[in-house]
């Protein structure tokens, strides 16, 4: 038999399987309670009002929905994407465009591809969106971590990496973040840091990408403006989905930068798969015209919010002297900071899952993994409250466990 891996490239070794995707191989089918994934809860699906518009969309546009389409995407549509990212506050100007991604991962491989020469460097929050490391490392980026506390990425620290690189006659190509209610974390960045951020790229000249899934679901008010609305010279690039507001199944994604950075967007997306799916982007562009998006964007929050606030009473009844968590004011996470820095939560999974439960290691989040060891995130948009409380208690049992018999070696 023939082995693949005698003939794969070389940059394959660069691939790293998701942590996440691989824990839901693990977990499916099997009798335990996953708070690893950031699946949104299949209640919010509006799936009657979604069968109504694919089947008009398919009998009365076939024609157009069954075919090829633009690079960018369906004109129409895109077109509807742009009042819809206005009317949520991110301000598109008359020099901007908008490409249509599959899902905003291909939007992060995208960018990569186009921006991302090896050795490169790019700086991303820490912890940050392990997808989007695997992205960069792919393309041989030099990566470098800031740190984050309660109200967001601590600029102050860039600013002194920025000093530091410059003075070795370096500066970043991109810095990435995920600002408002931030995955893993949940932490939102402040507005003084946010301008800070754009005034830092203006000076030391980089490209900013403001990855945003979760600022649909903020659960506390929370005055903020997005960086691309702050952006004064387009160097930020916006990055959403549609599968947190509408269904993941869609795969269907956006970027918002200027022109130019669009057009170079679309040639690599040429070569990539041509194009996104058609069909989708016309029932999406549907959705968004009835208002099904907005109905279901009211009724995850409200689900969301209750699930996010049973699982900060779950912490604080089993967790409060094994550990400490940020309070998300919005998005599918929070994490979990635990107190005895020699657990190494990844080897702790093996044993989670012999009491029935899952969550994502720290470390798979962090540039350098042991700065994030003894950490685990955990999603609450997914189980139901039940599951939530259940599954925090045997995290905790876990944990207990775990420490009495390091004691006893």
């Amino acid at each position: 038999m023939v082995d693949g891996k005698r003939f794969a490239a070389k940059r394959l070794q660069k691939f790293k399987a998701s942590e996440i995707r691989e824990l839901l191989k693990l977990t499916e089918g099997k009798d335990i309670i996953s708070l690893a994934g950031g699946l949104p809860d299949p209640q919010i699906f509006d799936v009657e009002d979604l069968a109504e518009i694919a089947r008009e969309v398919i009998l009365e546009k076939g024609d157009k929905a069954l075919q090829y389409s633009p690079t960018l995407g369906v004109t129409t549509f895109r077109e509807e994407l742009r009042e819809f990212t206005r009317s949520h506050g991110i301000k598109v100007k008359d020099t901007d465009d908008i490409i249509v991604t599959t899902g905003s991962q291909e939007a992060l491989y995208l960018i990569g591809r186009v921006f991302i020469d090896p050795g490169d460097i790019v700086i991303v929050e820490e912890p940050t969106y392990l997808a989007a490391l695997n992205v960069f490392r792919q393309y041989d980026a030099n990566l470098i971590g800031i740190p984050i506390d309660h109200d967001g990425m601590r600029v102050d620290l860039l600013e002194e990496k920025l000093v530091e690189l410059d003075a070795k006659g370096l500066r970043p190509k991109i810095v990435y973040s995920v600002p408002t209610a931030q995955n893993p974390s949940g932490v939102t960045m402040t507005n003084d840091r946010r301008k800070k951020l754009l005034k830092l790229a203006e000076e030391y000249d980089f490209l900013v990408v403001e990855d945003d899934p979760y600022s649909f679901f903020l659960f506390e008010e929370e005055k903020f403006d997005y960086l691309k609305t702050l952006d004064p010279n387009g160097r930020v690039l916006y990055v959403s989905t549609f599968s947190k507001i509408m269904a993941p199944g869609l795969r269907l994604g956006w970027v918002v930068a200027d022109k130019s950075i669009i057009a170079l967007l679309e040639l690599a997306k040429q070569a990539v798969d041509l194009h996104t799916a058609t069909l989708p982007q016309y029932i999406a562009e549907e959705a968004l015209k009835r208002g099904v998006v907005r109905k279901t964007l009211g009724k995850a929050k409200k689900l969301y919010a209750k699930k996010r606030n049973a699982m900060l009473e779950a912490l604080k009844d089993e967790m409060s002297d094994l550990a400490t968590w940020i309070e998300p004011i919005g998005g599918f996470f929070t994490m979990v900071f635990l107190n005895d820095r020699s657990i190494d939560t990844s080897e702790l999974l093996l044993k989670a899952l012999e009491r029935g439960v899952a969550y994502v290691p720290g470390k798979s989040f962090f540039v350098n993994p042991d700065k994030g060891k003894h950490s685990m995130r955990l999603n609450f948009s997914y189980p139901s409250e039940e599951q939530i409380r259940e599954g925090v208690r045997r995290i905790a049992a876990t944990v207990r466990a775990a420490m009495v018999e390091a004691r006893a070696s």
